[in-house]
């Protein structure tokens, strides 16, 4: 998450070379794209984390540091 960033919440995901901008509520890509394969690790992930990672947006929005979410297994 980027603290500057503007709705709907999002973050970004990187993997190589690849980048996607994923909204928090869907977990789909609302720009840049990832391989299938990495796109379903993002949505579960997403949806393990949904609540944290609305809570970091919320944090991010205000100007403080947005924290720590677990990675996957």
């Amino acid at each position: 998450m980027y603290v500057r960033d503007h709705g709907p919440a999002h973050f970004h995901a990187r993997y190589g070379d690849d980048e996607a901008v994923i909204e928090i509520s869907t977990g789909g890509a609302v720009q840049g794209a990832l391989s299938p394969r990495q796109m379903r690790l993002v949505q579960e992930w997403t949806e393990l984390h949904r609540a944290e990672l609305l809570d970091a947006w919320d944090r991010a929005s205000s100007g403080e540091p947005p924290g720590i979410i677990e990675p996957l297994p």
